[in-house]
């Protein structure tokens, strides 16, 4: 199996392609100038068979629900699932071997309970959510239901956006699209170069809420007010927010939200939610047809049907479904994901971003001192927090897999992310392999 975390870095080719990108994006307009992109090494993997955690770690005890080898502050690569949720996925499998517990596992209704779960987390209504395969796949149903590919629309984004989508719109450039990308200053996107290049006539404003790169977070109300404003609408990768960091769907405003499960939300690989406002969801054009969108379906051709001069009468269904769904998506994932939100929404997101802050302090103190340049601004209260170094992964890589800590090391900075089950004793640990 061949599936990779939305931000993996573990293939030397991102180097050439990043290269390839900035080169390209040269000659295109841009708001507030060009950033070089850090290049990417893989991550290290501490050995097995580390002591596991003590007792009682994390906040309510969180550690005590997982089984993390050695010491795993990386969630924002891939979270690691609850044992419930792995539990879960087992019956799942049951009923995949076709065993005696088979019946155990309703796996539409795991699919109903964790979309109901998710709506309920986020604030957001049944009629505004959709499966989709992943994150990706639902920024280019919005690009493309809005008739963006091949016209000359107006397109604002930035470089703290993930890189598949830059990829995206920079491929769509060379076909005509207007693109108008902001770059970081001060390790932050302000909002007034988000105001510069959100002109009038703007189409959609493409961001990721909080950033793969370093942790930077937009104050998502705030872009939308300002792209609404312009008549523009918003679309906002959420995967490495959602499930860690407080969102209000409704309340922020934003037009188009998509995040696949295998983060923060502990969910797994294959799927993926997406959300049209349903206001906005008139603006979307239908550009894929199937089973999963279907409404009506009558047909009069199989045996004992009602007669008719046409083989089928057949409709959409109402809502975001009804537009995007298309075909089978894993079954594995919603099984995981029902405990897990649970389990999310007993703790509370709010408690969540707390319990971090004492830990990304702790880091932002200490571990410049140590030599590494903060990428991250000290007021973040993101779940990622990044400092860089010229060739670090050389120096750290094997540090840390000797000390059993598990972050992401790129080629010249390395990304640390704190879950709920992490706690300071985790960010010592992590201190000391870095000194």
């Amino acid at each position: 199996m061949k599936n990779t975390p939305q931000d993996a870095p573990q293939i030397d080719n991102v180097d050439h392609s990043r290269r390839r990108w900035l080169a390209g994006m040269a000659s295109l307009p841009v708001a507030a100038g060009m950033l070089s992109l850090p290049a990417m090494a893989k991550p290290n993997v501490p050995p097995p068979h580390h002591s596991p955690r003590k007792t009682g770690a994390g906040l309510d005890g969180a550690a005590d629900h997982f089984s993390i080898d050695g010491t795993y502050i990386n969630g924002a690569y891939m979270h690691p699932v609850t044992n419930k949720a792995a539990d879960a996925m087992r019956t799942y499998l049951d009923a995949r071997l076709m065993n005696a517990n088979a019946n155990a596992t309703d796996m539409s209704g795991n699919r109903d309970k964790a979309m109901e779960l998710f709506g309920k987390l986020m604030n957001a209504d049944k009629d505004e959510l959709a499966w989709v395969s992943t994150t990706t796949d639902g920024e280019n149903l919005v690009v493309s239901g809005l008739g963006l590919p091949y016209t000359k629309g107006r397109v604002v984004t930035d470089l703290y956006h993930f890189d598949g989508a830059l990829y995206m719109y920079n491929e769509l450039a060379k076909q005509g699209l207007d693109l108008h990308v902001v770059k970081p200053r001060g390790n932050r996107i302000h909002l007034e170069d988000m105001d510069k290049a959100i002109t009038p006539g703007t189409k959609l404003v493409s961001v990721t809420m909080v950033s793969n790169v370093a942790g930077f977070q937009h104050d998502l109300k705030a872009l939308c007010d300002l792209a609404h404003s312009r008549g523009a609408m918003v679309y906002a990768d959420l995967i490495q927010a959602a499930g860690t960091t407080p969102i209000d769907l409704h309340a922020c405003g934003v037009d188009f939200a998509a995040c696949a499960t295998y983060k923060w939300l502990m969910g797994d690989f294959g799927i993926a939610f997406m959300y049209a406002r349903r206001e906005s969801q008139q603006a979307l054009k239908r550009v894929e047809w199937g089973y999963r969108e279907i409404g009506k379906f009558k047909t009069h051709f199989l045996p004992f049907d009602p007669p008719a001069d046409h083989f089928l009468d057949s409709a959409p269904a109402e809502g975001l479904a009804g537009i995007v769904g298309v075909g089978t998506l894993s079954n594995a994932a919603p099984a995981a994901l029902v405990p897990s939100l649970e389990y999310l929404q007993k703790l509370g997101i709010d408690r969540i971003e707390k319990w971090r802050q004492p830990m990304l302090k702790r880091l932002h103190e200490a571990v410049p001192r140590l030599g590494y340049t903060a990428m991250t601004p000290e007021d973040s209260k993101s779940a990622i927090i990044a400092f860089s170094k010229k060739d670090v992964w050389k120096e750290l890589s094997p540090k840390l897999k000797k000390a059993g800590v598990q972050v992401t090391v790129y080629r010249n900075y390395f990304r640390i992310a704190p879950s709920f089950y992490n706690s300071m004793d985790d960010i010592e640990r992590l201190i000391e392999a870095l000194s």
